[in-house]
């Protein structure tokens, strides 16, 4: 069943700190999960459980598609959901505990012989693709219905993606130091503790989601449809069409930039003059006076990568999510303003033209490197919550069209796009690395593995980003348009409850 909607967005309706607050947790605890599992799920396979790399491979690649394959199920399956609670909420209830526990026996290490060990990985990590899906979807589909105020939706992605970026710059940054404090240098046993830890706050954030949020576009029942209905109002909804295909550009570019970034480190800049650089900005002597105070109180030091590539890779990472969540605080006023459609082009624009300098600096240009990466970053930032927020404009233009809304499913398409996105850019890894002659064996690798690598996070991932940008010239919701369907949906809202 689809809907009309009986809730109109008043003053009352306005999201308070609280509710915006409560749930962007549950992005953070879900990220915990997620970011853990896009950048070190393999390593943990091959590195840590001992699975052989291929069998490693396939489990990834079987388990993204089947939760992949889901999505669109579980979207059908969440909008036709009816409790006292509303259609989304519910399911990040239901599914908060089991999240948890998934997550943890998908981190955790049997003796089970090598087919056991196989077996157990692919049903634990299908699992939690298939529960993550029945957490995330709902809980993304719910930022639709918490207001039909555009611009309160506006202000809940920039809390909801600082709340991401929290979580991925733990991830991305501090998960191997915490796997080696926590299993004091075993990483079989850091990694499960470090699970637990992560599992235990995402679990009570899940829960803080639910008891804070409300769901204010409230079905009725006068008016159904069939899922033929429903995708036929999808497929003829252009704007969804165009975000379904800038979602997939822009999670290419991610995927392909993100997992191409440690080989540029290693295999085309100098590595002594980044170890100069890190010396020279303060990074070793801080890593130093933090161990030394962890080890006067008698705590185990900070397990820090100790190779001036590794360590300049997650330094790199770090200044970028930390100028992405400044841009992200940009975002709101600037869309509030000219409108998310204009604002997202401009800001992925100008954050592709910093990215595309990677190709025009030296191995010895460290500096160079990272301000083109703090640059990219805080205007990529400004981008992160518009993509959902846009996305949620997306369902109020499908019910204007056609009065009738299908939100979950509307964001199922979405995730679906966004995982075929990180799919093919993370395919591409390895192909450019092939096609230019990677040798993992080789201690150095041939000039035109470098010169590839650095073709691979300038020009070959600014590609996407540049599309994406050109796809948005097809997006008909302007802020003009923005205004016109708020204002409708309100009024029609507003004759349906006084019947």
């Amino acid at each position: 069943m689809t809907i009309t909607t009986t809730t109109i967005h008043s003053p009352v309706d306005k999201l308070t700190a609280i509710e915006k607050i409560g749930y962007s947790l549950g992005d953070l605890a879900a990220n915990l999960i997620f970011q853990t599992l896009l950048t070190f799920i393999a390593f943990f396979y091959t590195d840590v459980y001992r699975i052989s790399a291929n069998s490693a491979a396939t489990i990834i690649f079987l388990g993204g598609l089947t939760g992949a394959c889901f999505n669109p199920l579980m979207g059908l399956i969440a909008d036709r959901t009816h409790t006292r609670w509303g259609k989304f909420r519910p399911w990040i209830l239901w599914t908060s505990v089991p999240f948890g526990v998934v997550a943890i026996l998908a981190f955790s290490t049997p003796d089970l012989g090598d087919k056991g060990k196989i077996i157990y990985a692919a049903l634990t990590y299908i699992l939690l693709m298939l529960i993550y899906s029945a957490n995330n979807l709902p809980y993304s589909a719910l930022s639709g219905v918490l207001t039909g105020s555009m611009a309160d939706r506006n202000s809940l992605s920039s809390y909801r993606f600082v709340a991401v970026m929290v979580a991925q710059f733990i991830i991305q940054v501090l998960l191997l130091p915490l796997v080696l404090i926590l299993g004091g240098g075993d990483k079989v046993t850091g990694f499960q503790n470090t699970m637990i830890i992560f599992s235990a706050v995402g679990t009570v954030f899940f829960l803080i989601t639910f008891f804070t949020t409300k769901e204010r576009i409230v079905p009725t029942v006068e008016q159904k449809s069939s899922v033929r209905q429903d995708i036929k109002d999808l497929l003829g909804n252009r704007p969804w069409v165009v975000m379904v295909v800038l979602t997939i550009l822009v999670f290419i570019t991610l995927a392909l930039k993100g997992g191409m970034t440690l080989f540029y480190f290693k295999n085309y800049l100098s590595e002594a003059h980044l170890a100069t650089f890190l010396n020279e900005v303060g990074f070793v002597r801080f890593i130093d006076s933090l161990n030394a105070l962890l080890t006067s109180v008698g705590l185990t030091k900070f397990h820090w990568p100790e190779d001036a590539a590794t360590s300049g890779f997650s330094l790199f990472n770090a200044a970028g999510i930390l100028f992405m969540i400044i841009g992200i605080g940009f975002s709101k006023p600037l869309a509030d303003k000219f409108g998310k459609r204009d604002v997202f082009g401009a800001a992925l624009l100008v954050s592709t033209l910093f990215m595309l300098g990677f190709y025009f600096y030296a191995p010895s240009s460290i500096g160079l490197v990272f301000i083109s990466q703090i640059l990219h970053g805080f205007f990529y930032g400004i981008t992160i919550p518009l993509l959902w927020a846009m996305i949620a404009d997306v369902a109020d233009y499908s019910e204007w069209k056609n009065n009738r809304r299908a939100t979950a499913l509307l964001f199922s398409a979405m995730i679906f796009g966004l995982k075929a996105g990180l799919s093919i850019g993370s395919a591409l890894v390895a192909a450019l690395l092939s096609a230019y002659g990677y040798d993992a064996l080789l201690t150095t690798q041939p000039q035109a593995v470098g010169n590839g690598i650095r073709l691979s996070v300038s020009i070959y991932a600014a590609i996407p980003f540049l599309l994406g940008v050109a796809s948005l010239s097809f997006y008909e919701i302007r802020k003009t348009t923005e205004l016109k369907i708020e204002h409708e949906l309100g009024t029609r809202r507003a004759l349906q409850i006084n019947r």
